[in-house]
């Protein structure tokens, strides 16, 4: 079964939320956050706006198909999944939806259901979206993605999990974020609070599952003027730019991504092969003849022969001991 959001992502703002009248989902919400989580910042996120966005949870899809979307993040949080015989391993799984919504089901709550058999502590990010009035938007999902990466580090004992086996999986604009921490994991995007500020963000893997690599081109432009705005400086949009970034220092990378995807075109992630290929860093790529786009981590491409990517995904992670 493959869900595929080309027509959902177009009408992502003018779809009703959850509580109103037209909104009625057919089958009941997903609960979000699950009930083990941990918010990330402890007092307001950085760079609060005048006005707070509204939290606006919705089920969104067709019937059979329908998932939680996140909008108005206000106080991120990370969900924790653990798996009942943890291996050590974990990975932020970061959602995507164009950074104007958070698809916080099928490609985070998701994660934690394919992973977590194979013994791997998944974290979904609920993160902020850089145009609900936030200050420095274009860092504003940066700075929530380094802060998880660095919490989950300083409590690494509690989670049973070890810090130098933490990754990351990012699909879609969630795969332009997570690619953005793999690449930006210096970049101080917000000071220091405290101590777990101290640690590093840098993941030891990447997963990048048919991502937005390069907002500087016009191939998503929903995900490049969602992010930085519509006429952000071009210094803004090279910094964002990861194929661009990618150095011999960079972690090994991991791509899923179908050739007839019709919402993030699969040149954005042969521009990040070629780009870990010069930089001589490890990189592993399944592309599907047919798919679309948006099948998260439990459905499987048209063209797979009903084997799920995360088959693939999980035993590159095992290679990388």
């Amino acid at each position: 079964m493959t869900i595929d959001r080309r027509m959902m992502l177009g009408a992502a703002f003018a779809l009703p939320i959850a509580g109103s009248a037209l909104a009625q989902p057919a089958e009941a919400p997903t609960a979000w956050p699950p009930t083990e989580h941990f918010r990330l910042w402890p007092g307001k996120a950085p760079g609060f706006p005048a006005t707070a966005p509204t939290y606006a949870p919705s089920m969104n899809g067709r019937p059979g198909q329908r998932e939680l979307w996140l909008r108005g993040v206000v106080d991120p949080v990370v969900g924790v999944f653990r798996p009942a015989r943890p291996n050590g391993t974990a990975v932020l799984a970061i959602p995507g939806g164009g950074y104007g919504f958070v698809s916080v089901e099928n490609e985070g709550i998701d994660v934690g259901r394919a992973l977590n058999p194979a013994g791997i502590t998944v974290f979904a990010l609920a993160y902020r979206l850089p145009g609900e009035g936030w200050a420095e938007r274009q860092d504003v999902p940066l700075q929530d993605a380094q802060r998880a990466m660095r919490l989950i580090r300083a409590n690494a004992t509690r989670y049973g999990i070890d810090p130098a086996k933490l990754g990351v999986c990012g699909f879609s604009a969630g795969g332009h974020l997570a690619g953005s921490v793999t690449i930006a994991h210096d970049d101080r995007v917000y000071a220091p609070i405290d101590a777990a500020d101290r640690l590093s963000a840098r993941p030891a893997f990447a997963g990048l599952v048919y991502p937005v690599t390069n907002i500087g081109t016009m191939s998503h432009r929903g995900s490049r003027d969602n992010l930085a705005g519509p006429n952000a400086e071009d210094s803004v949009y090279r910094r964002y730019d990861i194929p661009a970034r990618v150095t011999a220092q960079t972690p090994p990378i991991f791509l899923a991504h179908s050739i007839d995807d019709g919402t993030v075109p699969v040149d954005q992630s042969l521009d990040m092969i070629a780009a870990a290929r010069r930089a001589k860093v490890p990189v592993e790529a399944h592309l599907f003849e047919k798919g679309g786009h948006g099948w998260g981590a439990r459905h499987s491409p048209e063209d797979s022969s009903r084997r799920l990517w995360t088959d693939s995904f999980l035993r590159w992670i095992a290679e990388r001991g």
